[in-house]
């Protein structure tokens, strides 16, 4: 999705959405909105998200709000997300918080990835396919460190790990591409 719902509306203001942002979380606010929520409560570290508590460690604003970039009100609310983002975009996660951001951060590389107009960086491309590629030719290999003839199911367990690895780094380094736009730096 690269703007909100058409029949969603704003959970902090409850209107229509002006500047649209998507959260780590996957919930979209108004970008003026978020900043508020953000300033009411402590300025030196992330705000929690209104709907569901989690952190928010990385706003993404929709691809309207990158169009009106513009308008000088617009432009505003994009510099103080892109402010937040410097601070906490590139914060290091507990691996709790990586793993609840990890549906969000697959689903907006995928779309990406599918997507003809939007361009990765190659190096950024490459190191995603060749990480994707390494992982299922370990998992559907025969040869594993714990082998599944001998100890059956348990032995799926190094092949789920290597995969959930895999997908964290994939994940890590699209975060990454989506801190340095959003981000700045």
């Amino acid at each position: 999705m690269d703007g909100p719902p058409v029949d969603d509306l704003c959970s902090v203001c409850h209107g229509r959405f002006k500047v649209p942002c998507q959260a780590n979380c996957s919930h979209w606010f108004c970008g003026d909105c978020i900043m508020l929520v953000w300033h009411h409560g402590s300025a030196i570290q992330p705000c929690k998200c209104p709907l569901c508590r989690r952190q928010i460690t990385l706003l993404v604003p929709g691809e309207a709000a990158q169009r009106e970039r513009h308008n000088p009100d617009v432009a505003e609310i994009l510099q103080k997300i892109q402010t937040y983002n410097r601070l906490f975009g590139g914060r290091s996660n507990s691996l709790i918080q990586r793993m609840q951001d990890l549906p969000f951060l697959l689903r907006r590389l995928l779309r990406e990835l599918t997507d003809p107009q939007r361009s990765l960086p190659l190096v950024i491309r490459a190191r995603i396919y060749i990480a994707t590629i390494l992982s299922g030719i370990y998992i559907l290999s025969p040869v594993d460190i714990i082998p599944e003839g001998i100890l059956g199911i348990v032995g799926l367990l190094d092949d789920f790990l290597i995969g959930l690895i895999c997908f964290l780094h994939v994940a890590a380094i699209y975060r990454s591409v989506l801190h340095f736009r959003h981000g700045g730096s």
